[in-house]
């Protein structure tokens, strides 16, 4: 999973700057337009955040080597060895004294940032199922805040607060607390607030409290991926007013905030979208949305096109809206359903490119679909925690509430494209294209009932290692073999920071996994290398010096051909979320610890069975439970 614009850093000024004092607040600071009044600055830790280390070449070497052991024979092996010894006595040792030269020169940003948003951005296969994840919203506990106007009211409401509340510098600061009881107190508040910016994290760090890098919030919102040749922009305009909806494929946008930043009243855009939902309006004939799913090239040059047929300002509205919100006209079937309606859909009810697209079906099932370029799951976790949190707690409309008597057609614009035959032809071509590609994708998922991480801490085990184990004997025991696998972790607590690979696939692993597995009755029971490797080869193409030989092996290939794809977000209103795999014959695997179970999403392509993967991870947990509890192990 990804996200992407230059290295641009929060907008300065009044709004919202690092380490500002709180905004001085909007006209619009009544009741209701704020999620919370944090004391804190929202930016107050961003000039302090310790930067990002580069790791020392021979600990990512050593690192490096310790991931191909399990992947590889002797022989292999050694050839690696010797490739890894040459550049890190050669070309590798002259890249890692530039980058850390250029770093020292660039301190207001992470080494890793600048080439992480170009490789997201230069990437030219769709953004669909290839980089864009989706979260589902867990149903609002009472069921009859599930009716799709009322929800979809709530949550619009619920996220312009978030919007208003962050760039008033409003929002708490983000922080991870080790020891909530000192440092998430009103009392250590009350005290950090007064500590200058250029200092504030170490405050924070005094009592085990570290704060994360939001450089990324201010792209949740008005903003849009743009295709270009080579290389895709970001593009933000935070002084647009207006909310995107669609619906049966058609674009429809309105003010949810007024001249003075006041959020519209909610029976005002209650009714707005009683309106749109009851627009008899068929779906087009050509969709155009579907052109947002295209590889990124295709679609810059037939977006040219579309701007030079007088669509240009309609574009700019879409581009420019605070987000998309996507109503759909039907039920949500089970948990694969909605897996592949939030994922990807039909191709004609998203904008693939916008930031984010809040999905919401017909019985109020929600979720957040997100371009990956601009910014990380942390940063989106939030503002879906604060969504659901204020939607259900705090929610603007009632399901008896009345709309207001607002006159919906003059206020409500629906977008009109002008298409020539050369789009028509294009966007056919693009919904040929969505189509084959989705019939190809299988989901599946599995809940574990039999335990979670209560249980797992119990018997001081990491929950996460446990679940990565478990899809570590899952292949081993379908496919009889330990492969690449990547785990995705989070550098927010450094500036700039996106993300690293955890490496599950290990020689103990792998020694563990073949005891579960060949030999059952025989048995009972942060920094990685792969950003640092992946930032000098960058650097060597940026410099146009020859790629070195170790980015040549057949190792290297294979070790970032990344068969089982993993990521973990844990959350009370998460539901569920995932991916699609990143290689053609990989899984992508969302999962989930709970208290009292283990939820696993699966997507695979043809050559991999998503299903009987899931059996097998089911049989592994059920090996591993059994251990734990002293009971035999059954082949």
């Amino acid at each position: 999973m990804v996200p992407r614009l230059l290295l641009r850093a929060w907008p300065r000024g009044p709004a919202v700057g690092p380490g500002a004092p709180s905004r001085p607040l909007s006209a619009g600071s009544g009741p209701g337009q704020y999620l919370q009044r944090s004391i804190v600055p929202t930016m107050h830790y961003q000039d302090s955040l310790p930067r990002l280390p580069i790791p020392k070449l021979e600990d990512t070497i050593r690192r490096y080597l310790s991931a191909q052991k399990p992947l590889l024979d002797d022989g292999q092996f050694r050839k690696t060895e010797q490739f890894c010894k040459n550049f890190e006595n050669g070309i590798g040792k002259e890249l890692h004294e530039q980058l850390v030269a250029q770093d020292k020169q660039n301190k207001h940003t992470s080494y890793i940032s600048g080439p992480w948003f170009d490789m997201y951005l230069s990437a030219r296969d769709s953004v669909v199922l290839n980089f864009n994840p989706f979260m589902a919203f867990n149903p609002d506990p009472k069921s009859e805040y599930n009716d799709q106007l009322t929800r979809a009211t709530n949550m619009t409401v619920s996220a312009i607060r978030f919007l208003k509340t962050l760039r008033d510098g409003l929002l708490e600061p983000e922080v991870f607390h080790l020891n909530p009881a000192k440092s998430d107190t009103d009392t250590f508040k009350r005290l950090i607030r007064f500590v200058p910016s250029s200092l504030s994290w170490y405050g924070a760090y005094l009592v085990n409290a570290y704060p994360l890098d939001m450089s990324q919030y201010f792209r949740l919102f008005n903003s849009t991926r743009l295709p270009k040749p080579s290389r895709d922009e970001l593009f933000t305009d935070d002084k647009a007013r207006h909310l995107l909806v669609l619906r049966k494929g058609n674009f429809y946008i309105f003010d949810v905030l007024d001249q003075d930043g006041n959020i519209v009243s909610p029976s005002e855009i209650q009714a707005h979208l009683k309106y749109i939902l009851s627009d008899s309006s068929p779906a087009p004939e050509f969709p155009l949305a579907y052109l947002t799913s295209e590889n990124r090239d295709i679609w810059a040059e037939l977006r040219q096109k579309l701007m030079s047929s007088g669509n240009e300002e309609s574009l700019r509205k879409v581009d420019s809206a605070v987000f998309c919100l996507c109503l759909d006209d039907f039920p949500i079937k089970d948990l694969v359903h909605l897996s592949h309606n939030m994922l990807h859909g039909d191709g004609t009810n998203r904008w693939f490119d916008k930031s984010f697209n809040l999905i919401i079906a017909k019985d109020g099932s929600a979720a957040v679909h997100f371009e990956h370029s601009w910014g990380d799951g942390v940063a989106v976790l939030r503002f879906f925690n604060e969504v659901f949190k204020d939607s259900t707690q705090i929610p603007a409309i009632t399901p008896q509430s009345q709309p207001a008597t607002a006159d919906s057609t003059v206020t409500v614009q629906k977008l009109n494209f002008k298409l020539t035959d050369a789009l028509k032809t294009g966007i056919t071509a693009a919904k040929e294209k969505f189509d084959a590609t989705m019939k190809t994708l299988t989901i599946d998922c599995l809940q574990f009932q039999r335990g979670g991480k209560e249980f797992l801490k119990k018997q001081k085990l990491s929950p996460d290692a446990v679940a990565q184990l478990a899809f570590q004997m899952a292949f081993l025991r379908q496919y009889g073999q330990t492969v690449a696998t990547y785990e995705s972790c989070s550098t927010a607590a450094f500036k700039h920071g996106r993300t690293e690979t955890i490496r599950p696939a290990s020689i103990y692993t792998k020694r563990c996994s073949e005891a579960f597995v060949r030999e059952p009755s025989r048995y009972s029971a942060g920094q990685g290398f792969d950003r640092h490797l992946f930032a000098l080869r960058h650097l060597a193409a940026a410099k146009g010096i020859i790629l070195p030989e170790l980015y040549l092996d057949p190792a290297y290939g294979q070790i970032n051909h990344n068969v089982l794809s993993t990521s973990t977000l844990s959350s009370p209103a998460v539901n569920l979320g995932g991916f699609a795999p990143v290689v053609s014959d990989g899984f992508g695997v969302g999962y989930a610890v709970h208290g009292n179970w283990i939820g696993c999403n699966v997507s695979s392509y043809p050559g991999r069975n998503a299903r009987e993967f899931l059996q097998c991870v089911e049989k592994a947990l059920e090996d591993m439970f059994d251990a734990l509890e002293g009971k035999s192990i059954k082949s």
